[in-house]
């Protein structure tokens, strides 16, 4: 296999595993914190996708982490093959989350002007571009350990 940046057990692979973790849970804690996210589906939807996010790179870090510590590779057929498979399954979760709760936000609050509350609106605004962000980050994981699968 060759060396590519930001696959599994390298420096760039951990920045890219916190950052989608980051972004992430800000795209939650943005959600959750406004008024009343759970009486929009897609809103809901958004936070799951974005939990199952969290969960994912979060043990994804950890496990880069131990690799870099130990100076262990991460680049087993079998490893590289699961990484693929989770990655590709969390990026399609994330960008339908990410643009179904951006068709809702554009519709309710652009659109029908049905935002009683500014603030309410700026979150769920921030939330959905926190998801974006971390959907293009998932993407970048997601190509780079198919590109690796790719050239074993």
């Amino acid at each position: 296999m060759i060396d590519i940046p930001g696959t599994p057990g390298t420096v760039t692979g951990l920045v890219l595993r916190i950052s989608q973790c980051v972004f992430a849970a800000g795209s939650i804690s943005y959600m959750v914190t406004s008024g009343g996210f759970f009486s929009f589906t897609a809103f809901c939807y958004l936070i799951a996708a974005m939990g199952l996010q969290v969960i994912w790179s979060f043990g994804l870090a950890i496990l880069d982490t131990f690799a870099l510590v130990r100076k262990k590779t991460l680049l087993s057929p079998v490893l590289v093959s699961l990484f693929v498979v989770g990655d590709w399954v969390t990026s399609t979760l994330s960008l339908a989350g990410a643009s179904a709760s951006a068709g809702i936000t554009v519709l309710y609050f652009g659109d029908l002007g049905s935002c009683s509350f500014e603030a309410e609106c700026w979150r769920y605004q921030l939330s959905v571009a926190l998801a974006f962000l971390c959907w293009i980050t998932i993407a970048i994981s997601s190509l780079t350990t198919l590109w690796l699968l790719a050239s074993a």
